[in-house]
């Protein structure tokens, strides 16, 4: 069954307590007597056809500029898979509706979550108390003129902006993968005496492991080979000599 069938039964049943059905919407709606919501509900839940056994939500609306706070009930059927929504209109000053508690089980804190945040007082309602705030809180957070009263028992109702804190997070990550992706940076430049010295030690190894064409290492002696590993025995005029040069025939003075 459509919106549109669903409130034109409603018509034929109770008459001027239901008003026009809105213009095709999302969620076209009708407003109704509050004196007339509970056997307007009651008619909804139990009519074969119909049967919205599901109050789906139950929330309100404040229209300050019209004094009038609009409770707006969302109704659905499981079985038939149709629905409609109502609204109730009540005076800004003095909100009072009836409670469709005793239709729906689930009004019961839908309309407590109302009355905590906008004031309008369910008559009939078994348990009639603040739901979401302390039972001391002074005043309805939902009203359009809802004025903050700096705290409450010394808690302060001012917080930080949490998304300056996340920006600043985000400062931090990307400055970190930059720092990452960079190239890194040369190698500094060695201290100029200990370079010369380096210079100077690889000149003579260089030096030291070129080889003369007789086969001694170049700028080494042949006197001077032969004094690093001559023996210490010797006669007449020559020299017995264990160096890797072989034997020498120089006079004892050579070495």
């Amino acid at each position: 069954m459509t919106t549109s069938e669903i409130h034109e039964k409603l018509k034929a049943e109770f008459g001027d307590a239901v008003g026009p059905l809105s213009e095709p919407k999302i969620d076209p709606f009708a407003v109704v007597k509050g004196d007339r919501i509970v056997e307007v509900c009651r008619w909804l839940k139990a009519t074969p056809g119909v049967e919205l056994d599901l109050c789906e939500d139950l929330t309100g609306i404040d229209w300050p500029k019209r004094n009038v706070i609009e409770v707006v009930y969302h109704l659905y059927s499981y079985r038939h898979r149709h629905g409609i929504v109502l609204k109730v209109e009540a005076d800004r000053a003095n909100p009072v509706v009836p409670t469709v508690e005793g239709v729906w089980k689930a009004a019961n804190w839908l309309e407590r979550e109302v009355y905590d945040l906008l004031g309008v007082q369910f008559t009939g309602h078994p348990d009639l108390r603040r739901v979401m705030l302390p039972d001391d809180w002074v005043g309805h957070p939902l009203r359009k003129d809802y004025q903050e009263a700096g705290g409450f028992h010394g808690i302060p109702n001012l917080r930080e902006n949490p998304l300056v804190e996340l920006r600043r997070l985000d400062e931090v990550r990307i400055a970190e993968e930059a720092r990452r992706k960079a190239p890194a940076p040369p190698p500094p430049p060695p201290p100029a005496r200990a370079a010369r010295r380096r210079a100077a030690r690889a000149s003579r190894r260089g030096a030291a492991g070129a080889l003369h064409p007789s086969g001694r290492p170049q700028g080494v002696s042949e006197d001077r080979t032969c004094r690093s590993s001559c023996s210490a025995a010797s006669t007449g005029t020559t020299r017995r000599c264990s160096s890797t040069s072989g034997r020498s025939t120089r006079p004892p003075t050579a070495c």
